[in-house]
């Protein structure tokens, strides 16, 4: 045998495929991380029937929820302060420190207009009241409810499904395919492969 040539033998090539697969989870790993990083945005419309529609939401921490007015008719966004999860700053449409002080400001501070939004991210677990200052006395009342893991998309409470950003399906899905790839050619080297000769010179 010609001393320039290389024998490439199975467990060679064996310990090529364990890297490539090291890569693959690393690049699967890269996408799971990028789906549970991902923050959900819920909207509420706010309409003309005077009523939240969802009256009644769950989301996760760190989920932010977005209110619109969808009708004609303008309202408000205005936690009952008294019934908050304990240590939650109070919140509402115009940004107010207090619901005495957004009740008192309304509709100069506070009013959510036709077509327009207010958004809050929810930190902290726990139930949230919350009304609409022009039509509380109609009811339009309502109350959001911040979990570990968010609702189920039937609404129904449970565990939400993540949603998972493009990139990070393309990641995966290009993992997955990378590791079904190196499985078979691995399977075939070792149903069929014995030591192989490659000739760096054109030798015999």
């Amino acid at each position: 045998m010609d001393p320039d040539e290389t024998t490439t033998s199975r467990r060679g090539f064996l310990r090529g495929v364990g890297t490539v697969g090291g890569g693959s989870a690393v690049i699967a790993g890269s996408a799971e991380s990028a789906s549970a990083q991902e923050a959900t945005t819920h909207q509420v419309d706010m309409t003309d029937g005077l009523v939240f529609d969802p009256d009644s939401l769950t989301i996760a921490p760190g989920d932010t929820v977005v209110w619109e007015t969808v009708g004609s008719v303008g309202h408000s966004v205005t936690a009952y302060e008294d019934e908050q999860p304990e240590g939650v700053e109070f919140w509402s449409s115009g940004d107010l420190d207090s619901e005495q002080a957004a009740r008192n400001a309304y509709p100069d501070q506070g009013d959510v207009a036709s077509g327009e939004t207010y958004e809050h991210t929810f930190e902290t677990e726990g139930v949230y009241d919350y009304f609409c200052i022009p039509h509380e006395a109609a009811g339009m009342i309502a109350e959001l409810e911040v979990v570990e893991g968010g609702a189920a998309p039937d609404g129904g409470g449970g565990p939400v499904i993540p949603q998972v950003p493009d990139s990070a399906k393309s990641l995966a899905v290009a993992a997955t395919t990378a590791m079904l790839s190196v499985l078979a050619l691995a399977w075939f080297f070792i149903k069929y492969g014995g030591d192989y000769e490659t000739v760096e010179d054109g030798g015999e």
